[in-house]
């Protein structure tokens, strides 16, 4: 096969690699089940490295239109499910909510979520969870990880984590985030859940104002108001927090944190672009008020994403988080920090009288996932999967949701965010939806004190048949109530 190369173009090889091996797909001269050149014929032929044929596969895989066989190489798939065409209308009205009084016990939430995950035949479309792993590399890695059980393993280790694994976390957020940072960045955290917990009572203290996006997840809600802080909802927009309200009550306020989720937000699926990054630190270094910054679905995006708000701080105003169970595993609890200039040691120390150390055997698991290259190909694996099975809920939306009903549609992540008419009751259609075993998550969960405009948060990573049928249910109960 001959790929026609313009070395001279600031288009990278491996995207014009990627560009004609999809239009030869996409048009079908190449059939679905055909295998493409293996990695080795297809650099040399092209004289490029293999590493960038890899690139230009893995694209292509995280694309939807090819797939990796163990042994065997990449084949065009057999069959995608393509996006529906009409652009998003996500546009709600909202105004800046400050709760005056504590919202529903994030207890209750999770214990509901835990009990769903229990049922057989349950449709979760509520959840926070990616897809598993494949079981048979989770065995043979995890056996790989602890081989020096009775050495390395076994002994209290550093608070801030193991050296290989925040090696290799700082390798992974350069190629993944185009984070440049050093081992002495990164502190290894349980989860990016203790992450949050960690950062905001270092910042704030009973009393304080912090700034939230409104939605936002529900956990760091409930963490804020345990901590006695006094929350400010700033409404979302299609493009991220409404930028003009966040200078007002900066102003206003003076909070001492703001809290964002700047990539595939959390519930909405919205990611912010590089000028609203950079407008949001230029507010917060004008207020002198630092960012807690969340990307737990960091690596799950189908197209390239800007560089964190991280990413271009020289203040060392930003605290950036990331965590392995969006991506891998939510039972290992491998999450970390970023933390840069003074703050990094009182963090540390704080982890410290927190609980010593993440689990060794834990952190060991995920620096194999690292060093043997498997996470990196389960990331191309679960960013196809997820991209078909997003693409069946946008159909699925337009077959069988009111036309009232209007929903973001995200550019990867595990979450789209649906806008409903204000008058359906909401808590009723979702005990209607469990009756007929399918799951969903109000949307007032995700604002300040539960109050909001009436929305619900789905999570695309069932299925595209269990997308189907959860979805035609949830329809239905919409529009008997309207």
């Amino acid at each position: 096969m001959r790929i026609p190369l313009d070395r001279q173009s600031p288009k990278p090889v491996y995207l014009q690699i990627r560009d004609r091996l999809r239009h030869l797909i996409q048009s079908g001269a190449m059939q679905p089940g055909e295998r493409l050149p293996s990695i080795r014929m297809l650099a040399e032929n092209a004289q490029v490295n293999k590493l960038t044929v890899i690139e230009a596969y893995g694209v292509l895989e995280a694309d939807g239109l090819v797939s990796a066989r163990q042994g065997a190489g990449y084949f065009v798939n057999s069959s995608s499910i393509p996006a529906p065409q009409s652009e998003p209308t996500f546009a709600p009205a909202q105004d800046v909510i400050i709760p005056q009084q504590r919202s529903i016990s994030f207890f209750d939430v999770y214990a509901d979520s835990m009990l769903a995950q229990t049922q057989k035949g349950v449709i979760n479309l509520g959840c926070g969870f990616p897809r598993p792993p494949e079981s048979e590399d989770l065995r043979r890695i995890a056996r790989r990880a602890i081989a020096d059980i009775d050495t390395a393993l076994f002994n209290y280790d550093l608070p801030q984590g193991r050296l290989v694994l925040r090696k290799q976390i700082a390798q992974m957020l350069v190629w993944q985030q185009g984070l440049q940072v050093s081992t002495d960045n990164i502190i290894i955290t349980s989860g990016s859940k203790q992450g949050l917990s960690l950062v905001m009572h270092y910042y704030v203290q009973p009393g304080d104002w912090v700034i939230v996006e409104s939605p936002t997840y529900h956990g760091a809600i409930a963490v804020l108001e345990n901590l006695g802080a006094r929350v400010i909802g700033i409404p979302m927009t299609a493009t991220g927090m409404n930028l003009e309200l966040l200078e007002q009550y900066l102003g206003s306020h003076r909070p001492k944190l703001i809290y964002t989720i700047s990539t595939l937000h959390n519930p909405t699926g919205i990611t912010t672009s590089q000028v609203h990054r950079q407008r949001l630190l230029e507010l917060a270094e004008q207020y002198a008020c630092p960012i807690l910054e969340d990307n737990a679905y960091e690596g799950l995006n189908f197209e390239p994403v800007p560089a964190p708000i991280k990413a271009i701080d020289r203040q060392d105003l930003v605290t950036y988080i990331g965590t392995f169970s969006k991506t891998l595993m939510p039972g290992l609890r491998v999450g970390y920090m970023v933390v840069t200039g003074k703050h990094y040691r009182p963090l540390v120390e704080r982890k410290l009288l927190n609980d010593l150390h993440v689990s060794t055997v834990s952190q060991a698991i995920i620096s194999e996932y690292l060093a043997s290259g498997h996470y990196r190909r389960h990331l191309n694996h679960l960013r196809t999967e997820n991209l078909q099975s997003r693409n069946a809920m946008l159909q699925a939306l337009e077959r069988y949701f009111p036309q009232e009903a209007s929903w973001t549609v995200p550019n990867g992540g595990l979450f789209l965010w649906v806008h409903l008419p204000s008058q359906l009751p909401m808590e009723m259609i979702r005990q209607e939806a469990i009756a007929q075993k399918v799951v969903m998550s109000c949307g007032s969960l995700f604002f300040p004190d539960q109050k909001g405009y009436t929305a619900m948060r789905l999570n695309y990573s069932s299925t595209p048949a269990e997308i189907e049928r959860g979805i035609s249910v949830l329809g239905q109960l919409l529009k008997k109530y309207l």
